[in-house]
């Protein structure tokens, strides 16, 4: 798997699960915290919910631990790099 592809693979995600049309992929950097407010996401539990689900659904990665997807869902460079990791 790319990493590239997946971060890209992974805004798209958060955007339609999170239903954050008001902002592009181009805009979310791989490196901010996805969760501040410097992402531009405005990002809450509720979207936290939604992102896992999407995890579970295109990537057969289930986090159930709220330590472990703090620990996990960062950044961008973070998740992917998480998603490679497990798929090998």
């Amino acid at each position: 798997m790319d990493l590239n592809s997946i971060k890209v693979e992974l805004k798209n995600m958060i955007i339609e699960e999170c239903e954050k049309d008001h902002i592009t992929p181009e805009e979310i950097k791989d490196d901010v915290e996805l969760f501040s407010e410097e992402s531009g996401l405005e990002l809450d539990s509720l979207d936290a919910l939604q992102i896992s689900i999407g995890l579970q659904n295109r990537y057969g990665i289930r986090i159930t631990d709220p330590k472990e997807f703090r620990r996990h869902v960062t950044t961008i460079e973070k998740l992917a790099q998480f998603i490679v990791e497990r798929h090998g």
